[in-house]
C-alpha cells in the first residue's frame, strides 16, 4: 500500500503542462530546402509522379462521378504528399497500409491497382478484396473505424515477432471518435508496432478543428496514451517520409506506437456530396494553393536539374494515359452475379440471410 501511495504521489508531483510537438519541415512553400534531407533525386522524382497520378485519378473520377459514371467519392486533391510520403517509408514486403478513404495516393505507392481503385468507385465488389500479395486493408468509410482493427493487426505481428509494422491514416475528425481513443489506449499499452497518421486538413466536413477540440495540436493527443505525438507539414514529402521513417524505426525497434499529425488542406471537396464554398473562406483556400504539395515539389525537381517542364509534360501525357488504360480495363470487368454479395456477409448465414437468398433464387430481384 506504501509503494502504491508513493508512486501516486510521485505521478501528481510529475504532472506538467503537455508540450508543443516539434514541427518537421524541409520544404518552403517555393520548392527550397530548408535543411538537408536525405530522399534521393531519383525517388523524390518517383514519389512525385505517385502524388501526381493520385491528383490526376482523383479529378477523373470527380468528373465521371458528375457525368453519373460513378458513386459518390471523397478525392484527396491537396493531401497527395502526406499519404504518398508515409507509404514511402514502409516495407511493401511486411508492412501494413491500413487507409480510410481519402488516402489513394499512398495506396497506389504501396502497390494498389489502377484498375480496382476505379472498379471501388463504381461500386464493383471485386474492388473491396484486396489482392492477396498486398498488405492492405480495404477502404473504410465509417470515420476511424478502421484504427481498433489496425492496432489489432500491429499487435498479432508483434506476438509473432514479425518485422512489419502498421501505418493506419485517418483525418482529424477521426480524433473525436471512440474508436481513435480506444486504439491509441491498446497500443500503447500494448506498444504495438503502428502509426497513426492523422492528415489534419482542417475540416470535419464543415466542422473545422477548433470547434472539435480544446488542443492546441492533434500530436499533443498521444502524451495520454504514453507514447510520442509529432507534428509535420503534410504538404512536403520530404518531411512526411522522414518523420514516418523515423516512427517505423521506433515501431520495428519494439519501441511501440507514433502518432503523427500531418498538417494539411482539402483543396478539393470533401466529397462529391458535399459543397464547401458554402462554409470554406475563400482567402483560406487561396492561402493553402499557394502551398499545393505538387506545386511545390514540382518547384524543387525542376530548380535542382532533376527535370524540366518538357519532362513534367511528358510525365502528365504518361500519366493521363495510365489512367484511361486502366479505366478502359476496369469497364470490361463483368457484373457480378447479384447472389455474390449473399455469401460475403456472414462466415455462416444467418436463418434469415439464407431465406433471402432462397426467395431471391426463385423470384429475382426486386
Amino acid at each position: 500500500m506504501k509503494k502504491a501511495a508513493r508512486a501516486a504521489s510521485a505521478r501528481l508531483d510529475g504532472v506538467r503542462s503537455v508540450p508543443m510537438p516539434p514541427m518537421v519541415k524541409y520544404l518552403d512553400q517555393d520548392g527550397e530546402l530548408l535543411e538537408k534531407q536525405s530522399m534521393s533525386d531519383e525517388l523524390a522524382l518517383e514519389g512525385y509522379r505517385v502524388m501526381l497520378r493520385g491528383r490526376r485519378f482523383d479529378e477523373r473520377c470527380v468528373s465521371l462521378q458528375r457525368q453519373g459514371r460513378m458513386v459518390t467519392l471523397a478525392p484527396g486533391i491537396g493531401q497527395e504528399a502526406a499519404t504518398v510520403g508515409a507509404a514511402m517509408a514502409l516495407d511493401a514486403t511486411t508492412d501494413w497500409f491500413v487507409p480510410q478513404y481519402r488516402e489513394l495516393a499512398g495506396q497506389l505507392w504501396h502497390g494498389y491497382p489502377l484498375r480496382l481503385a476505379f472498379l471501388w468507385h463504381v461500386g464493383h465488389p471485386i474492388a473491396f478484396q484486396v489482392p492477396g500479395d498486398l498488405n492492405m486493408l480495404p477502404f473504410q468509410a465509417a470515420i476511424a473505424g478502421q484504427l481498433p482493427q489496425a492496432v489489432g493487426l500491429a499487435w498479432g505481428l508483434r506476438l509473432k515477432r514479425a518485422r512489419g509494422v502498421v501505418v493506419a491514416v485517418f483525418g482529424d475528425g477521426g480524433t473525436s471518435q471512440g474508436d481513435f481513443h480506444e486504439a491509441a489506449n491498446l497500443a500503447g499499452v500494448m506498444k504495438a508496432p503502428i502509426i497513426f497518421l492523422c492528415q489534419n486538413n482542417g475540416w470535419a466536413i464543415s466542422t473545422t478543428v477548433e470547434q472539435q477540440t480544446a488542443s492546441e495540436t492533434l500530436a499533443q493527443k498521444a502524451v495520454a496514451y504514453g507514447f510520442p505525438g509529432i507534428q509535420c507539414d503534410g504538404n512536403d514529402l520530404f518531411a512526411v517520409y522522414a518523420t514516418v521513417r523515423e516512427a517505423v524505426t521506433r515501431a520495428r525497434n519494439g519501441e511501440g506506437p507514433t502518432l503523427v499529425e500531418a498538417i494539411t488542406y482539402r483543396l478539393g471537396l470533401h466529397t462529391t456530396a458535399d459543397d464547401p464554398t458554402r462554409y470554406e473562406p475563400r482567402e483560406m483556400h487561396d492561402m493553402w494553393v499557394d502551398r499545393d504539395p505538387l506545386r511545390r515539389m514540382q518547384l524543387h525537381l525542376v530548380s535542382r536539374g532533376v527535370i524540366d517542364r518538357s519532362g513534367l509534360e511528358r510525365m502528365e501525357d504518361e500519366v493521363k494515359e495510365e489512367l484511361r488504360v486502366a479505366w478502359d480495363e476496369a469497364q470490361k470487368e463483368p457484373a457480378p452475379d447479384p447472389s455474390y454479395y449473399f455469401g460475403h456477409v456472414h462466415a455462416s448465414p444467418s436463418t434469415r440471410l439464407g431465406g433471402q437468398l432462397k426467395r431471391f433464387e426463385r423470384d429475382g430481384p426486386g
